[in-house]
């Protein structure tokens, strides 16, 4: 394939390989002398581990090591961390309750690990772990996020007393309480939004090795961001130095944030490598997912919105209890705080805002980043209440939120949370999306549906999110324990093939077209010339990894950088070659050319002549390979409407999509293909959680109630409608390539646009406000039945 330009429809570079079963991950690993891990899990969600008794496992057929907490403890191996300081509404740091790789006298989650059986084949493993003997003192369980704050309630930690984590607030209470004394209408909403399991379509592998020779580590694992495993396991966990720990990330099917943690079995499997002197590997069986993949969501909130009598919002204010389950992820404490709270002003003008978070431990998986990360809960929180003030004070619903939009001449904008959203206009973008749903043929449709029996409604979801995680110093001063720049590289060979190393990484992003596409369109180089590198730290030497939409923003803005270094280089070599001075030397379509003159030299003969320096002058250094770091100003802010049109059936409570309009504003758009894939992604997901996904816990005994596709529904192509796309473009100020980030826009919006949707049909019989999320047949039924 020849030159590109940004915003081409490039087919994807990767797609030969994946759709041709050519994919190399981790499960592929052909490893010396490898061993396999099985982890024995516990079947309790609380209880005191009085005994285990290995012996007969030990014995059993295969069988190279057995470890438990005990031997984990003993050998000082560190507990896992929490990489983000939220300080309460005091001043305090948040509690951390030690979070041991395997369980050593407690087990606080159904599923939490046990011990590590290590067999010469994976069957060998897992019989073994099932004559493993263990000793459980079975306590009472603490479930209900809604009363784990309760003093009654079982106690998860002893160093968290209440199971609170932290009470943590943004905005000005008084200031709000004050504006609501002024308002003519209030509104009131009562919000739980469901707990969630990520489902990547491969689950969580690993496989390590360890060098008696060199004393070097490899670990080979399907994660987000393999230079922060490498720091994490080295620093705080481990004590392996950084250099002796190499981290590979080959082709990985699938994050959606579930894959940035650090969790135990990676780091057993790492450590135990050093201790039996042979490889190790271990993949998850699909149920083991369901239980130790950190979940996403999980909010029970109360917010109340002020308006005066013409509908301008004047103060909002929310109180929201977020589950963190039986331990802190990695990023845990950042979701419900800084990526939920910062984003409650939406794309409105309220003018003040007070948000109060109180997370809560509980005996369940550990809740942390999935797609959108706090963004989804704060969205659906503000469209959903604004959707309900819209019908209680009878104004059409797309005509409040027109009212209360940010004005295109406003940006940039300090919201009364803390951000600054950099570019945006949100009006045209709710033109668009109404043409596109025929929003003003809706009560036609309605009462043409009213006619045969049904219930038909129309949701509107107006969001923004802040995207490409960074600058440093704002998420260092917010408690990141982490810098949120990105690295690129930029490595010509003589004969003019590139290769990009980025500290991004793709898990399904597709970075190996849209990078070379930037570059293409860059540096004039045909796209089969240019290789991407990613995933492996010793290839690249830093990077912080791919979640919050970061890749293009960052990552991108990174290899533009070393891009520009690239063309001031060849500046050097050109002007050599051609007697010239530097300073005429202009880059143009792939070529360096003297001002003014037909005098040129394309830009490969100028990486050939910077290999072979014959004749160079003193002060030019010879190679044509560059490097950057990138770290932005601030965040960007995608935004857009959607809008979902549905159909209920009252007789069976089912929920038909008819029409999904999204119309969004990613600022620049490199490759079209791939953010229509991105957006389509999203939505599904985002409908996933509105009609069908929950994880559901039995309250009593702590079972995880959905752990399998049996209970646990997925959504399918043929429960989604062919979606209306639109964009408009405002560019982002602040990167090089004006974009903005699209990958959690879908996930982020369509909740609330689907759940604001089925509100408005079952307004028609009065059910309007009994229905939560997902909006199951049945619980859709209950609600339009109940009396």
């Amino acid at each position: 394939m020849g030159n590109v330009k940004i915003g081409d429809r490039v087919t994807r570079k990767e797609d030969r390989r994946f759709l041709t079963g050519s994919g190399r991950y981790v499960d592929d690993l052909q490893l010396a002398r490898v061993t396999y891990a099985h982890f024995l899990r516990s079947p309790h969600a609380h209880a005191r581990i009085k005994s285990i008794d290995t012996t007969k496992a030990a014995a059993s057929p295969g069988v190279v090591a057995i470890f438990t907490g005990k031997d984990v403890a003993e050998a000082k191996v560190g507990g896992l961390i929490c990489g983000w300081v939220v300080k309460d509404k005091h001043g305090n740091p948040h509690k951390a309750p030690a979070h041991p790789a395997i369980a050593l006298d407690t087990v606080r989650h159904v599923g939490d690990t046990v011990a590590m059986v290590i067999a010469a084949t994976a069957d060998q493993a897992r019989d073994a772990a099932e004559k493993i003997e263990v000793d459980y003192d079975v306590l009472p369980a603490q479930i209900d996020l809604a009363t784990a704050l309760d003093p009654k309630a079982p106690q998860v930690h002893a160093d968290a007393p209440g199971n609170l984590c932290y009470d943590w607030e943004l905005g000005d209470k008084a200031q709000v309480d004050a504006a609501f004394a002024k308002a003519a209408h209030v509104t009131k909403l009562d919000l739980v939004n469901n707990r969630l399991v990520p489902n990547a379509m491969e689950p969580r592998a690993c496989a390590a090795e360890y060098d008696r020779g060199t004393g070097n580590y490899t670990l080979y694992t399907t994660s987000q961001n393999p230079h922060v495993a490498r720091l994490v396991l080295s620093a705080f966990v481990l004590g392996i130095p950084e250099h002796k720990l190499r981290v590979v990330a080959p082709d990985v099917g699938g994050g959606f944030g579930s894959k940035i943690f650090i969790y135990p079995e990676e780091t057993m499997c790492t450590w135990a490598a050093g201790k039996i002197g042979r490889s190790i590997k271990w993949t998850a069986e699909r149920s083991e997912s369901f239980m130790t993949d950190a979940h996403g969501r999980d909010h029970v909130t109360h917010a109340e919105l002020a308006l005066d009598k013409d509908g301008k919002i004047l103060a909002f204010k929310v109180d929201t209890i977020a589950n963190l389950g039986g331990y802190l992820s990695t990023f845990a404490t950042a979701v419900p705080t800084y990526l939920y709270a910062t984003l409650l002003a939406g794309q409105y003008t309220t003018p003040v805002i007070y948000c109060n978070v109180r997370a809560a431990f509980t005996h369940t998986t550990p809740v942390d980043a999935y797609r959108g990360a706090g963004r989804p809960e704060a969205t659906y929180v503000v469209e959903t209440i604004v959707s309900k003030a819209a019908r209680e004070m009878k104004i059409d619903s797309a005509e409040l939120r027109r009212r209360n939009y940010i004005a295109k001449d406003a940006f940039p904008y300090q919201t009364p949370v803390a951000l600054t959203y950099d570019s945006g206009n949100y009006g045209p973008i709710l033109d668009q999306a109404m043409k596109l749903a025929d929003y003003a043929g809706a009560d036609a449709r309605k009462a043409a549906a009213k006619a045969k029996g049904k219930l038909r409604g129309v949701g509107i979801c107006s969001y923004i999110e802040a995207c490409g995680i960074a600058p440093s110093a704002v998420v260092g001063s917010l408690g990141a324990g982490v810098g949120l720049w990105e690295s690129a590289q930029l490595k010509f060979n003589p004969t003019g093939n590139l290769q990009i190393l980025t500290g991004s990484h793709s898990h399904g992003q597709s970075h190996e077209t849209t990078f070379a596409q930037i570059v293409s369109d860059k540096l004039g180089i045909p796209l089969d010339q240019i290789e991407v590198v990613h995933g492996d730290t010793d290839k690249v030497p830093f990077g912080m990894g791919t979640y919050g939409s970061r890749s293009l923003p960052v990552g991108g803005s990174a290899i533009m950088r070393a891009a520009d270094k690239i063309i001031a280089k060849g500046k050097k070599v050109a002007a050599h070659l051609m007697e010239a001075s530097e300073a005429d030397i202009v880059f143009e379509n792939g070529a360096f050319k003297v001002t003014g003159t037909d005098k040129n030299v394309p830009l490969g003969q100028a990486v050939f002549a910077a290999y072979v320096p014959h004749n160079y002058p003193a002060d030019l250094e010879p190679g044509m390979d560059e490097n950057a770091f990138y770290d932005p100003s601030n965040f960007t802010y995608p935004s857009g409407t959607q809008i979902c049109e549905v159909e209920v059936d009252p007789d069976t409570g089912n929920v038909e999509i008819v029409n999904f309009v999204a119309v969004d504003d990613f600022g620049n758009v490199v490759n079209p293909m791939v953010v229509e894939g991105q957006v389509h992604g999203g939505i599904a997901q985002g409908v996933g959680q509105a009609l069908m996904e929950n994880a559901a816990y039995d309250k009593a005994t702590g079972q995880l109630l959905s752990g399998s596709y049996m209970d646990y529904t997925m959504p399918r192509a043929d429960d989604l409608p062919s979606f209306k796309l639109g964009y408009e473009v405002t560019p982002c100020p602040h990167n090089p390539l004006g974009v903005k980030g699209c990958g959690e826009a879908g996930a982020i919006a369509a909740p609330a646009a689907v759940m604001n949707a089925v509100r408005d049909a079952l307004s028609a019989v009065g059910a309007q406000d009994r229905i939560e999320m997902p909006a199951t047949p049945q619980r859709v039924w209950a609600a339009i039945n109940a009396h």
